[in-house]
């Protein structure tokens, strides 16, 4: 097993036993890829939900560029949401997990077809 398929195992994990969520494997992979190196950075590979600016990256970069969504005050409600969901309390918010989590919430997993 190599280490992104480990990380993808740990991500698979969370979703499970921190989000309450069955995930679907072979997006929960694509995602994973779509993040590319950053998933092997300690930094890059987690989101900083208390940073507005994290957030908000998050937001154009993912959400508006990725999956080519509309920009409103709707994208930081489902962020705002994901990182319930996920538990603010959670200090490792994996950024894999995170976009699967925004790729469910807004049907776009023809995004990674």
């Amino acid at each position: 097993m190599g280490r992104r398929d480990e990380l993808i195992a740990t991500y698979a994990e969370d979703l499970k036993t921190k989000c309450g969520m069955v995930p679907d494997m072979a997006l929960l992979e694509q995602v994973t890829i779509g993040c590319g190196p950053a998933i092997y950075d300690a930094d890059a590979s987690t989101v900083a939900a208390t940073q507005a600016g994290e957030l908000e990256t998050v937001k154009n970069n993912f959400l508006v560029k990725k999956l080519g969504l509309g920009d409103g005050p709707h994208l930081m409600d489902a962020i705002n949401a994901v990182i319930d969901t996920y538990g603010r309390s959670e200090t490792n918010k994996y950024r894999a997990v995170v976009y699967y989590m925004l790729v469910k919430h807004f049907g776009k997993e023809a995004v990674y077809a």
